[in-house]
Protein backbone atom coordinates (compact mmCIF):
# COMPACT_ATOMS: atom_id res chain seq x y z
CA UNK A 1 0.00 0.00 0.00
CA UNK A 2 2.65 2.33 0.75
CA UNK A 3 4.09 1.66 -2.81
CA UNK A 4 1.33 2.35 -3.95
CA UNK A 5 0.72 5.60 -2.54
CA UNK A 6 4.21 7.16 -3.04
CA UNK A 7 4.05 6.60 -6.84
CA UNK A 8 0.45 8.39 -6.96
CA UNK A 9 2.47 10.87 -5.03
CA UNK A 10 5.17 10.78 -7.53
CA UNK A 11 2.56 11.21 -10.34
CA UNK A 12 0.58 14.32 -8.70
CA UNK A 13 4.29 16.02 -8.35
CA UNK A 14 5.52 15.53 -11.80
CA UNK A 15 1.66 16.82 -13.15
CA UNK A 16 2.51 19.85 -10.77
CA UNK A 17 5.44 20.31 -12.13
CA UNK A 18 4.11 20.08 -15.62
CA UNK A 19 1.68 22.48 -15.01
CA UNK A 20 4.11 24.90 -13.66
CA UNK A 21 6.50 24.18 -16.70
CA UNK A 22 3.61 25.15 -18.98
CA UNK A 23 2.75 28.48 -17.25
CA UNK A 24 6.67 28.99 -17.42
CA UNK A 25 7.97 28.37 -20.93
CA UNK A 26 4.47 27.93 -22.75
CA UNK A 27 2.47 25.02 -23.87
CA UNK A 28 4.01 24.87 -27.14
CA UNK A 29 7.89 25.00 -26.13
CA UNK A 30 7.10 22.46 -23.64
CA UNK A 31 5.31 20.26 -26.26
CA UNK A 32 8.45 20.41 -28.70
CA UNK A 33 11.32 20.13 -25.73
CA UNK A 34 9.56 16.96 -24.91
CA UNK A 35 8.84 15.34 -28.23
CA UNK A 36 12.01 15.75 -28.72
CA UNK A 37 13.40 14.26 -25.69
CA UNK A 38 11.12 11.29 -26.47
CA UNK A 39 13.00 11.27 -30.09
CA UNK A 40 16.30 11.16 -28.93
CA UNK A 41 16.03 8.79 -26.24
CA UNK A 42 13.90 6.08 -28.13
CA UNK A 43 16.96 6.18 -30.63
CA UNK A 44 19.14 5.79 -28.46
CA UNK A 45 17.37 2.75 -27.32
CA UNK A 46 16.98 1.63 -31.07
CA UNK A 47 20.93 2.13 -31.86
CA UNK A 48 21.83 0.07 -28.51
CA UNK A 49 19.42 -2.76 -29.65
CA UNK A 50 20.54 -2.72 -33.31
CA UNK A 51 24.19 -3.27 -31.96
CA UNK A 52 22.90 -5.79 -29.41
CA UNK A 53 22.58 -7.86 -32.66
CA UNK A 54 26.18 -7.69 -33.65
CA UNK A 55 28.08 -8.14 -29.83
CA UNK A 56 28.26 -11.77 -28.01
CA UNK A 57 25.68 -11.83 -25.10
CA UNK A 58 28.50 -12.72 -22.86
CA UNK A 59 30.30 -9.75 -23.18
CA UNK A 60 30.23 -6.68 -20.96
CA UNK A 61 29.72 -4.33 -23.81
CA UNK A 62 26.25 -5.95 -24.18
CA UNK A 63 24.87 -5.59 -20.61
CA UNK A 64 25.76 -2.18 -20.91
CA UNK A 65 24.17 -1.66 -23.47
CA UNK A 66 21.18 -3.56 -22.09
CA UNK A 67 21.21 -1.05 -19.12
CA UNK A 68 21.30 1.96 -21.94
CA UNK A 69 18.17 0.64 -23.25
CA UNK A 70 16.49 0.36 -19.91
CA UNK A 71 17.60 4.06 -19.38
CA UNK A 72 16.51 5.07 -22.55
CA UNK A 73 13.19 4.08 -21.98
CA UNK A 74 12.86 5.47 -18.55
CA UNK A 75 13.95 8.83 -20.05
CA UNK A 76 11.18 8.62 -22.74
CA UNK A 77 8.51 8.16 -19.80
CA UNK A 78 9.70 11.14 -18.58
CA UNK A 79 9.80 13.49 -21.37
CA UNK A 80 6.57 11.85 -21.43
CA UNK A 81 5.02 12.70 -18.54
CA UNK A 82 6.69 16.41 -18.43
CA UNK A 83 4.89 17.41 -21.86
CA UNK A 84 2.83 15.05 -24.14
CA UNK A 85 1.18 13.41 -21.16
CA UNK A 86 -0.68 16.39 -20.03
CA UNK A 87 -0.22 19.13 -22.83
CA UNK A 88 -2.21 17.94 -25.48
CA UNK A 89 -5.16 17.88 -23.17
CA UNK A 90 -4.84 21.51 -21.75
CA UNK A 91 -4.17 22.55 -25.28
CA UNK A 92 -7.40 20.99 -26.45
CA UNK A 93 -9.52 22.93 -23.83
CA UNK A 94 -7.83 26.22 -24.69
CA UNK A 95 -8.10 25.94 -28.78
CA UNK A 96 -11.41 24.73 -29.26
CA UNK A 97 -14.49 26.97 -29.65
CA UNK A 98 -17.08 26.20 -27.07
CA UNK A 99 -19.64 25.58 -29.80
CA UNK A 100 -17.96 22.46 -30.83
CA UNK A 101 -15.52 21.70 -27.83
CA UNK A 102 -17.90 18.76 -26.52
CA UNK A 103 -17.86 16.89 -30.11
CA UNK A 104 -14.48 17.77 -30.80
CA UNK A 105 -12.97 16.82 -27.73
CA UNK A 106 -14.90 13.73 -27.90
CA UNK A 107 -13.31 13.10 -31.27
CA UNK A 108 -10.15 13.62 -29.81
CA UNK A 109 -10.10 11.39 -26.87
CA UNK A 110 -11.89 8.48 -28.81
CA UNK A 111 -8.39 9.33 -31.64
CA UNK A 112 -6.26 9.25 -28.49
CA UNK A 113 -7.56 5.92 -27.54
CA UNK A 114 -7.39 4.07 -30.90
CA UNK A 115 -3.65 4.93 -31.15
CA UNK A 116 -2.84 4.10 -27.61
CA UNK A 117 -4.76 0.88 -28.44
CA UNK A 118 -2.83 0.31 -31.92
CA UNK A 119 0.27 0.88 -30.07
CA UNK A 120 -0.39 -1.53 -27.63
CA UNK A 121 -1.79 -4.54 -29.97
CA UNK A 122 1.03 -3.85 -32.26
CA UNK A 123 3.84 -4.25 -30.06
CA UNK A 124 4.85 -6.98 -29.66
CA UNK A 125 4.28 -8.03 -33.26
CA UNK A 126 6.68 -5.49 -33.79
CA UNK A 127 9.02 -6.12 -31.34
CA UNK A 128 8.82 -10.16 -32.45
CA UNK A 129 9.54 -8.62 -36.21
CA UNK A 130 13.30 -6.32 -34.96
CA UNK A 131 13.28 -4.51 -31.16
CA UNK A 132 15.30 -1.70 -33.14
CA UNK A 133 13.12 -1.68 -35.61
CA UNK A 134 10.57 -1.00 -33.47
CA UNK A 135 11.90 2.01 -31.63
CA UNK A 136 12.82 3.44 -34.68
CA UNK A 137 9.66 3.48 -35.94
CA UNK A 138 8.76 5.36 -32.49
CA UNK A 139 11.48 7.39 -33.24
CA UNK A 140 10.04 8.67 -36.40
CA UNK A 141 6.54 9.24 -35.18
CA UNK A 142 8.35 11.68 -32.26
CA UNK A 143 10.24 13.65 -35.02
CA UNK A 144 6.79 13.64 -36.93
CA UNK A 145 5.48 15.18 -33.59
CA UNK A 146 7.82 17.70 -33.39
CA UNK A 147 7.81 19.08 -36.92
CA UNK A 148 3.60 18.96 -36.55
CA UNK A 149 3.78 20.88 -33.13
CA UNK A 150 6.31 23.59 -34.52
CA UNK A 151 4.05 24.12 -37.55
CA UNK A 152 0.70 23.77 -36.56
CA UNK A 153 0.06 24.09 -32.86
CA UNK A 154 -0.36 27.70 -31.57
CA UNK A 155 1.02 28.91 -28.51
CA UNK A 156 -2.00 29.80 -26.21
CA UNK A 157 0.87 30.85 -22.85
CA UNK A 158 -1.06 34.24 -21.51
CA UNK A 159 -3.83 34.20 -23.88
CA UNK A 160 -7.01 34.72 -23.50
CA UNK A 161 -9.65 32.43 -25.00
CA UNK A 162 -11.12 35.41 -27.29
CA UNK A 163 -7.15 35.66 -28.67
CA UNK A 164 -6.78 32.22 -29.13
Amino acid sequence: MARMCDGGLKLVLATILTLWLADKSGRRLLLIVSSSAMALSLLVVSISFYLKEYISPDSDLYATLSLVSVAGVVVMVIAFSLGLGAMPWIIMSEILPINIKGLAGSFATLANWFFSWLVTLTANLLLDWSSGGTFTIYTAVCVFTVGFVAIWVPETKGKTLEEI
